[in-house]
C-alpha cells in the first residue's frame, strides 16, 4: 500500500506577531507587498504613496489600478473595525477623488459589513468598496504568511474581472485602444522615445531620472496630456515634493512651472485637446517630448540624490 503524504495543520496566530504596529510594521510591509492583496482582489496595484494628508487626517496607503488609473484608497486596522474608521474613509473618499476603496481590518463587525454592502448597493460605477480581513497563518515552525480574505465587494464584481481578463486576452477597451493608438503614433514621431518602453495601453509614461529618486512622468488622457514629478514607487508624495522644494527657484526659473506646494504632484503641466482626435496627436507629441526633455535635463542637473537613498 502507498504511504499517505503527512499534512501540516493550518493555525491562526496573533496579527501583533507579525506587526508588532499598525502604522510602524503593517502599513509599510503592505506599501512593499501590494501584489498579496491584488491577489486577493483580482485588481493590480500600484502604490501611489503612504500617509497620504486628507485635511487633518492621513490615509494609510494610495495606490492606482494601472489598467484605467483609477486611485485606491487603503485604510488599514489591526484590530476589530470601528465607526471612527468608516467615517475616516468616507472623509478621504471625498479628498482624494479615490474609485475604490479597500478596508482592511482583523474583524468585521456585521454593522460596518452591512455598510460596505450599502455603499455598493447605493452607489454607481466606477465607486467599488471591498471589506478585507486579514489574518497571520503558519504550518509547524514555519515563518508566519499573510491571508486576505474579501468579506465584502460589489454585486457582480467577479463576473466584471472576468470581462477584464477577457479583454485584455482578445480586445482592448475602447479607451486602451486609444491610449495604444497615441502611444504608437509618438514613438512612430519620435523613435528616440522608444529608450522609455514600447508602445502600450497605460495612461502614463515613466522616465526615472539617473542619480535622483525623482521620475519625470508623461501621461494622455481624452481632453489633455501632461507631464509631472514624482518619486520612485514607495516614495511618498511629500518626500519628492520636499525635494523639490530644495531646488525651487533654480527649478521654477529654469522650466517656467510652479512647485505645487500643497496636494498633488511636483511641477505639473498640462495640454488641453480633444485628444480623441488623431490630427491633434503629433501636435501633443511634440508638446510631450519637448518638455520630458527639458524636465529631464533641468532635474539631472539640478536635483541630485544619493543612489542608496533611492526606494
Amino acid at each position: 500500500m502507498k504511504e499517505l503524504p503527512s499534512l501540516g495543520q493550518l493555525e491562526t496566530v496573533d496579527l501583533r506577531q507579525a506587526w508588532a504596529h499598525e502604522a510602524h510594521s503593517f502599513t509599510p510591509w503592505l506599501a512593499e507587498n501590494l501584489n498579496r492583496l491584488s491577489a486577493a482582489l483580482g485588481i493590480p496595484l500600484e502604490l501611489e504613496g503612504q500617509e497620504v494628508s486628507v485635511g487633518s487626517f492621513s490615509a494609510d496607503l494610495l495606490a492606482r489600478n494601472p489598467q484605467d488609473g483609477s486611485l485606491v484608497l487603503i485604510e488599514n486596522q489591526l484590530e476589530q473595525t470601528d465607526h471612527n474608521h468608516l467615517g475616516q474613509i468616507l472623509t478621504y473618499l471625498a479628498g482624494l477623488e479615490a474609485q475604490v476603496i479597500i478596508w482592511i481590518a482583523s474583524d468585521f463587525r456585521d454593522p460596518h459589513l452591512s455598510a460596505i454592502n450599502w455603499l455598493n448597493d447605493h452607489t454607481v460605477d466606477p465607486f467599488a468598496f471591498f471589506a478585507v480581513q486579514v489574518k497571520a497563518v503558519r504550518i509547524g515552525d514555519s515563518a508566519i504568511a499573510p491571508l486576505f480574505e474579501v468579506m465584502a465587494k460589489p454585486n457582480g464584481w467577479d463576473r466584471q474581472l472576468q470581462q477584464q481578463v477577457a479583454s485584455q486576452a482578445g480586445e482592448l477597451s475602447a479607451l486602451g485602444q486609444f491610449r495604444l493608438a497615441f502611444w504608437s503614433k509618438l514613438l512612430e514621431l519620435h523613435p528616440e522615445q522608444a529608450q522609455w518602453g514600447s508602445a502600450n495601453a497605460a495612461s502614463s509614461r515613466w522616465h526615472p531620472l539617473k542619480n535622483s529618486s525623482l521620475v519625470v512622468v508623461t501621461y494622455i488622457s481624452v481632453d489633455c496630456c501632461g507631464i509631472f514629478v514624482r518619486g520612485r514607487r514607495g516614495q511618498s508624495l511629500e518626500e519628492s515634493r520636499d525635494l523639490l522644494l530644495q531646488h525651487q527657484q533654480e527649478l521654477e526659473q529654469r522650466l517656467a512651472v510652479p512647485i505645487s506646494d500643497g496636494e498633488g504632484y511636483g511641477l505639473s503641466q498640462s495640454l488641453d485637446a480633444d485628444a480623441r482626435e488623431p490630427a491633434t496627436w503629433p501636435k501633443l507629441a511634440a508638446w510631450l517630448v519637448s518638455r520630458q526633455q527639458a524636465y529631464v535635463e533641468a532635474l539631472e542637473e539640478i536635483v541630485s540624490t544619493p543612489l542608496e537613498t533611492q526606494p
